[in-house]
């Protein structure tokens, strides 16, 4: 909440149950809109009041018009969708920055995992088996600067995320941050 500001307008891509929605709406008094693919999650957030289009994001932003946001916020997401590389893109053209949150590929105990046990990895941040997992793409931090690059967008701020705290200029923070937040711009 503290990269997105007080009464900003916000949409929240893959929202869930419109938990952040409602923090942003209640605490910071910004103007939400949340899109959601999960009808338990639409039905939550509905109950929560919060403003809800329960659609699919690899199928685009078409219905948001150019501009119309703040902040565009994704959250644990990226890694879900079919193509995250069009989603980045569509994010900043219907918003001014965007907020991304992703899993830590790169850290230490998946590459470890996968060293020593020959296994997919399984973490605290990654609880998933290798045949329920809702991720389709898998990326380290050093993967995911690399994508802003060549897709010409702007990292304003790149915060690791280390046992659940920010750790803002660590170092060696594509070995130990198990997720990382961007906040994101076109250049």
């Amino acid at each position: 909440m503290d990269q997105i500001g007080r009464e900003r307008r916000v949409l929240d891509l893959g929202c869930g149950d419109g938990r952040l929605l409602s923090r942003l709406r209640d605490e910071a008094q910004c103007s939400v809109q949340g899109i959601e693919l999960d009808h338990r999650g639409v039905i939550e957030a509905i109950c929560k009041g919060m403003p809800i289009i329960q659609a699919d994001l690899d199928r685009g932003l078409d219905e948001v018009p150019d501009d119309s946001f703040d902040f565009a916020v994704l959250s644990q997401t990226l890694q879900q969708v079919r193509h995250p590389k069009v989603l980045l893109q569509r994010m900043l053209r219907v918003a001014k920055q965007a907020v991304v949150l992703v899993p830590n590929y790169g850290h230490w105990r998946v590459r470890l995992q996968i060293l020593w046990q020959g296994r997919a990895p399984m973490t605290g941040s990654l609880p998933y088996d290798w045949y329920n997992t809702p991720n389709l793409h898998f990326l380290s931090m050093l993967d995911f600067r690399d994508l802003c690059q060549q897709l010409t967008i702007r990292v304003v701020d790149e915060i690791p995320i280390i046992r659940g705290r920010s750790a803002m200029g660590a170092w060696a923070a594509n070995l130990r941050a198990d997720s990382a937040l961007y906040v994101l711009a076109q250049k």
